[in-house]
């Protein structure tokens, strides 16, 4: 080979390299969407999941307080 040809097969590895680097980058930006995206729905789930258990606390107050007041009226 060739000292010309030597350049030619680097720098055709080196477009190559270069296209595969710019594709990965590519998928983990899809990546890091994706778990933008997943963590954001997990933190809309979750203020869900606080305002039903704070619902259903409220509600096991209401009733507590309901039956202490029955037994207090038999």
């Amino acid at each position: 080979m060739t000292t010309k040809e030597d350049i030619a097969t680097v720098a055709r590895q080196l477009a190559a390299l270069t296209q595969t680097v710019q594709e990965m980058a590519g998928q983990l930006k899809e990546v890091r969407e994706r778990a933008e995206s997943e963590r954001e729905r997990t933190d809309v789930q979750q203020e869900r999941i606080d305002l039903a258990a704070r619902e259903l606390s409220d509600v096991s107050d209401r009733l507590q307080a309901a039956a202490n007041a029955l037994r207090e009226s038999i």
